[in-house]
């Protein structure tokens, strides 16, 4: 039931759905202002110092986004433990884990850095303190206020409505003057043209003035077979196959990158794939090889027997402007006046 529902919400969010979209929308008019009051409520009061934050016993940088996915948060995680890891220190990763898949990669991608998943994340950032880590990473922490920060990075996609809509009538958590309080603002971008990546950054500018901004492109990498090995890009039609947020947006990516005609098979968000999920694929793909991204990968290599073939489009993240501001607000932390024991 959830990936039919989460399908339709992104059609719904994305517009697609025209007469059905306007009717849902003004059904849920109600909740979407309820939820606006309490998210309102919420921050005022974490603001106002009615609600205490607790302290990790290091240093803490948040990267986190307003939507509920699909601004490449996880790949700016990575690249800011890259960044740590360079200039000496020893991070680790902090994070709820909704999924099995960002535990496993950020695992793979980084197997010197102990990663800590718990719905708590105090607890998550100071179980990393505790396996000898001197500065925590907290990958999707940003609505998280009751761990106290050092530098909030939050990342805005090109690909997705600024401002937007809040759950449940759009996929925003907060409103867009929640960016004030961050400590930079990263804009990413895919597959968005460069108006719209421009437009973006002079509406955030709008919005918080004083925040710095960063653009960065999420770029391929390289093409990989399921069993993590180098690979080449398939050749003719291609099925897309993936449960991640910004499903179209892979989808239009694999087309730049290939050339070809792309069929889209959603799965939802973070989904634990199945044998019976892989013969499904296996059924649409209908021989042609089929595309996944390796949040997809790490969860789908347990059923390599029963995959055609499979190839996997990694992403790197590319910052393109703003990357020294960046590289010494991240450092910072671990020379300022938070980095005491606390």
């Amino acid at each position: 039931m959830r990936p039919v529902v989460e399908r339709a919400a992104r059609g719904w969010w994305g517009g697609e759905t025209a007469t059905t979209g306007r009717l849902f929308s003004t059904l849920c008019l109600p909740a979407e202002l309820a939820f606006r009051g309490a998210v309102s409520l919420r921050s005022a009061a974490y603001d106002r110092g009615l609600l205490s934050v607790q302290h990790a016993p290091v240093p803490v940088i948040c990267v986190g986004n307003l939507t509920v996915g699909g601004t490449g948060k996880t790949p700016l995680v990575r690249w800011v433990v890259r960044v740590l890891e360079e200039a000496g220190k020893r991070p680790a990763v902090a994070l709820r884990g909704y999924g099995r898949d960002e535990v496993l990669l950020h695992r793979r991608w980084n197997r010197a850095v102990s990663v800590h998943a718990h719905a708590d994340r105090v607890r998550a950032a100071r179980a990393g303190a505790a396996s000898g880590a001197d500065v925590v990473v907290l990958d999707d922490g940003f609505q998280h206020r009751r761990l106290a920060r050092d530098l909030d990075l939050v990342a805005v996609a090109a690909e997705q409505p600024f401002p937007g809509r809040l759950l449940p009538r759009g996929p925003y958590r907060e409103l867009p003057r929640a960016l004030c309080r961050a400590g930079m603002v990263v804009v990413t971008h895919r597959s968005a043209m460069a108006v719209a990546v421009k437009r973006l950054e002079e509406t955030v500018r709008e919005v918080a003035p004083d925040v710095p901004l960063v653009r960065a492109r999420l770029s391929p990498r390289m093409w990989e077979g399921l069993e993590g090995l180098p690979s080449s890009a398939p050749r003719g039609q291609v099925l897309a196959a993936t449960g991640v947020a910004g499903p179209r947006a892979f989808a239009a990516l694999v087309g730049e990158q290939t050339g070809a005609v792309v069929e889209l098979l959603e799965f939802s968000d973070h989904h634990e794939f199945t044998s019976g999920d892989a013969e499904h694929i296996r059924r649409v793909a209908g021989g042609r090889p089929v595309v996944v991204t390796e949040k997809d990968a790490v969860k789908l290599r347990e059923h390599m027997s029963i995959l055609p073939d499979v190839r996997v489009l990694a992403l790197t993240l590319e910052i393109e402007s703003g990357e020294e501001l960046l590289r010494k607000r991240i450092l910072g932390v671990m020379v300022g006046p938070g980095v005491a024991p606390r």
